[in-house]
């Protein structure tokens, strides 16, 4: 959490390497924000269950401009049901795993670091680049058999575009430090329409994977334990912490075209977490639980006149590592 302890700007020169961790089980389908009960009770459920690693180094070529690379993993196995004469009588899995897209990006604080130690804003501009597979396949079962099949779209390492982002963030200290507000914004801008990766589905108009701008945006407080922490500003010590987050895939992105299948949705989360500073290390634990999931209506829906669902989790674990050196 930006602010929530040390001081989060780099002196010039300076650098510091990043472990980020994700896991999310999604099992809770809904269509819009109706959830689909059914599915679960008759066993029918599709369930992705994800790990995601990201390690990330940034250099400061200043105390007010600094760089980022970023560079993921995943691992994801995708469960889905067998059907035989519309009796769900068993269950297919798929994995994947490799590197995910790789991504750079710069930031720069707005106003001087040394005249404002207790609030700022940063503005940064990235882009992501297209590295991982993104028409991953594995053998699929069947009742009859297996299939050498196309991935779903949801446990794609990547999306197969060039794409650009802006990004946010910012903090304030209060009360000598004892509350901080914080607040963050990443929109991945995937101008691109489709890839060339085919989905496998009925529809026509889903025949092609599309490649989706992203968004996601988080706010809260932080506040030290006391029995723990000094009370001072930037020193070693737990805080815990308790914010809002939405993140999800919009209907229509913001340049280009929006063809091709895409599950537009997204998931409004309260986010609880810890974070403890010693040193020159920073350790983050927050899991957001969510308390609206809405699958949208795609422009593949509004062509066949339909309304797909989507598979949710009720929330998500975060692990995030960084040490300066």
């Amino acid at each position: 959490m930006v602010g929530a302890h040390q001081s989060p700007y780099l002196n010039t020169k300076e650098w510091e390497a990043s472990f980020g961790f994700r896991w999310q089980y999604s099992d809770r389908h809904f269509t819009g924000v109706k959830e689909d009960e059914e599915r679960q009770e008759e066993g029918s459920e599709v369930i992705n269950d994800i790990y995601l690693f990201d390690v990330g180094v940034t250099y400061a070529f200043t105390q007010r401009i600094h760089a980022s690379l970023s560079v993921p993993f995943q691992y994801a196995n995708r469960s889905s049901a067998l059907r035989q004469a519309g009796e769900v009588v068993d269950r297919s899995s798929v994995q994947n795993s490799s590197i995910g897209d790789i991504s750079v990006r710069g930031r720069c604080w707005l106003f001087n670091p040394a005249a404002n130690p207790t609030g700022n804003i940063a503005l940064g501009v990235g882009v992501k680049f297209p590295t991982a597979d993104y028409k991953s396949a594995d053998h699929k079962r069947k009742l009859t058999g297996t299939t050498l099949d196309v991935n779903d779209q949801s446990i794609q390492p990547g999306d197969g575009g060039y794409g650009f982002i802006l990004d946010m963030q910012a903090f304030k200290q209060l009360f000598e430090g004892n509350l901080t507000l914080y607040t963050s914004a990443t929109y991945l801008f995937n101008p691109e329409g489709t890839n060339d990766a085919r989905t496998g589905r009925r529809r026509a108009s889903e025949a092609i994977m599309s490649v989706p701008d992203q968004y996601l945006a988080r706010a809260g407080v932080a506040v030290p334990i006391p029995w723990i922490d000094s009370c001072s500003p930037w020193e070693d010590g737990l805080s815990l912490t308790l914010g809002a987050r939405i993140e999800g895939v919009p209907v229509d992105d913001a340049i280009g075209k929006s063809d091709g299948f895409r599950r537009p949705g997204y998931a409004v989360s309260i986010e609880p977490g810890l974070v403890y500073a010693f040193g020159k290390n920073i350790f983050n634990l927050s899991a957001p639980v969510a308390v609206q999931r809405n699958r949208q209506r795609s422009n593949t829906d509004e062509i066949d006149n339909t309304h797909g669902d989507a598979a949710f989790a009720d929330f998500i674990i975060l692990f995030g590592y960084s040490r300066r050196f």
